[in-house]
C-alpha cells in the first residue's frame, strides 16, 4: 500500500473532508499542501460536527499527526481560534500538529488591501472570501512575505514585519498604502506567541516518516477547475490545487506522492464569479442546494448549482491522473425524475475537443447533454452497492465509462457509515487496504 493524494476534481466543496476523516485510519500522517483558511471541510462524526479550516482533517483521528506544508499561507489568528474550538470539542492537538516553517504567514495588511481590490474590480470581482489569501500568495512570489519560521523568534518576527511594511509604504506610497488598525497587529503577534511551539522544519518531518514506510496522506484544499494554472484563470484560487502540486507543497520526492483519487459530487457546485457552462439558474437549482444544503463550510454562502460536468471532469483527469475516484451526495439526486449530464462542449456550433483556455469562449459554451431517467427512489445512508435502484447503479456505470476511471466509493450521506466501496475498486482497495466505514 502506497501514499495517496486526496483532492478536489470540480470547483472544491466536493466532500473532501469526510473521506480524509474515514481514510485517515489506514495512514499514519496527513498533510495540507496547498491553500489557507478560505478551505472548508466539515466532518460528521455522530451527532458531532466539525469544520476545519487550515488543520488537515486527520486531527479528529486520535494518535495521527498532522502538517501544515509549506504550499499554504497561515493566518495565524485563524489558526489559534481553530485550535481552541476542536480543544473545546475535546480534540487534542498538542504534540500532533506541525506548522511547515516554511509556510508563509497572512498578515492584517493582507485583508486590508483584498478588500480594496475586489471593491476596484467592481462587475469583475473574483468573488473572494476577503481573508488576505490572494495578497499573501502574491507577496509570497514577490519575495517580500514573512514565513512561519519567524514564529520562532519574537524579535525576529517583528522585525520582518516592519520591514515588510516599510517596504509596502516605498512601493505604494502612503496616499495608496491602506492602514491596518493596531488592533489587528496586538491580536497578530499574541496569536503567532501561541503557535510558536508548533513550527518545524516539516519536510524533514516527512523525510523520517517516508524512510520508516509510515504511511503519509496529502490532503489538497478548493479543486481542479480553481487551480491557479489549470482552473478557470483569474476566477481561481492562489494556489496549485492539483496533484502535482503536492509535492511542491509539502517538500516531499514527487515519486513519493503514490495514489492520485478525486472526489467528485454527483453533481456540479461552485462558490463566487466564474463560468459555470452546466449552471441551473431555475426552480431545478434551487433544489439542488436545498436537498444538498449547499453553502459554504468557511463562509455561508450559497453555491451555485448544476448538473454534473463530465467534460470537466474529463479535463481534470488529464491534469490529474486520477487512479480512482469518490463520488459524494449521490443521495441529493434521488427526486429527479430526469437527469442531465454533460458530455462536452459546443463553441459557436462547433464541438471542443476540451476545456477552453479563455473564460470568455468558457462562459459562451453550450452543454452537450446526455439525459437520464432519475431512480425516484431513496439512496440515503446506502452503504451497500447492490441496494442502490438500477437507475442509480446506471448512473454510476455510465460515469466511470466516459471518463474510464474507477469509481472507488460513493457516499450516500454525511456520516462515516452512509458510504460504499463499489464492485471491483481495485485501485482503491489496494490503496486503502481495509477502510474503516
Amino acid at each position: 500500500m502506497s501514499n495517496m493524494v486526496i483532492l478536489g476534481s470540480q470547483w472544491g466543496d466536493e466532500g473532501k473532508g469526510k473521506f480524509v476523516d474515514i481514510f485517515t485510519d489506514s495512514f499514519d500522517v496527513v498533510v495540507r499542501y496547498q491553500g489557507g483558511h478560505n478551505a472548508g471541510h466539515t466532518v460528521i462524526i455522530g451527532d458531532a460536527k466539525y469544520v476545519l479550516h487550515l488543520i488537515p482533517s486527520g486531527i479528529l483521528r486520535p494518535g495521527k499527526l498532522c502538517v501544515i506544508g509549506n504550499g499554504l499561507v497561515v493566518d495565524p489568528v485563524a489558526l489559534v481560534a481553530e485550535i481552541d474550538l476542536l480543544r473545546g470539542q475535546g480534540v487534542e492537538v498538542d504534540d500532533r500538529l506541525f506548522i511547515s516553517d516554511r509556510a508563509h504567514l497572512i498578515l492584517p495588511f493582507h485583508r486590508v488591501i483584498e478588500k480594496i481590490d475586489e471593491t476596484a474590480r467592481a462587475g469583475q470581482a473574483i468573488g473572494t472570501t476577503l481573508r488576505g489569501i490572494g495578497p499573501a500568495y502574491g507577496d509570497k512570489y514577490f519575495r517580500c512575505g514573512v514565513r512561519a519560521g519567524a514564529l520562532r523568534d519574537d524579535a525576529r518576527l517583528r522585525r520582518e514585519c516592519a520591514e515588510y511594511q516599510a517596504l509596502k509604504a516605498r512601493l505604494m506610497g502612503a496616499e495608496l498604502r491602506p492602514a491596518e488598525p493596531a488592533a489587528e497587529w496586538t491580536a497578530f503577534f499574541a496569536a503567532c506567541a501561541r503557535l510558536r511551539d508548533y513550527v518545524a522544519d516539516t519536510s524533514a518531518l516527512l523525510e523520517e516518516c517516508l524512510a520508516t514506510d509510515r504511511r503519509i496522506l496529502f490532503e489538497g484544499a478548493q479543486g481542479t477547475m480553481l487551480d491557479v494554472d489549470h482552473g478557470t484563470y483569474p476566477f481561481v484560487t492562489s494556489s496549485s490545487a492539483v496533484a502535482a502540486g503536492a509535492a511542491a507543497g509539502a517538500g516531499v520526492p514527487p515519486h513519493r506522492l503514490g495514489q492520485i483519487v478525486g472526489v467528485m459530487k454527483a453533481y456540479t457546485t461552485r462558490v463566487g464569479a466564474g463560468p459555470f457552462p452546466t449552471e441551473l439558474h431555475g426552480e431545478t437549482g434551487a433544489e439542488l442546494r436545498h436537498r444538498g444544503g449547499e453553502y459554504g463550510a468557511s463562509t455561508g454562502r450559497p453555491r451555485r448549482c448544476g448538473w454534473l460536468d463530465l467534460f470537466q471532469m474529463r479535463y481534470a483527469h488529464r491534469v490529474n491522473g486520477f487512479h480512482s475516484l469518490l463520488i459524494t451526495k449521490l443521495d441529493v439526486l434521488d427526486a429527479f425524475p430526469e437527469i442531465r449530464v454533460c458530455i462536452g462542449y459546443n463553441l459557436d456550433g462547433q464541438p471542443l475537443d476540451s476545456v477552453p483556455y479563455s473564460v470568455a469562449d468558457l462562459q459562451r459554451v453550450e452543454p452537450v447533454w446526455h439525459v437520464m431517467p432519475g431512480w425516484r427512489s431513496k439512496t440515503a445512508g446506502m452503504n451497500r452497492f447492490e441496494d442502490l435502484p438500477p437507475k442509480a447503479r446506471a448512473y454510476l456505470d455510465f460515469i466511470q465509462e466516459y471518463l474510464g476511471v474507477e469509481i472507488g466509493m460513493v457516499s450516500t450521506g454525511p456520516e462515516r457509515g452512509e458510504t460504499m466501496i463499489m464492485p471491483g475498486a481495485a485501485e482503491i482497495v489496494t490503496a486503502l487496504g481495509r477502510p474503516a466505514l
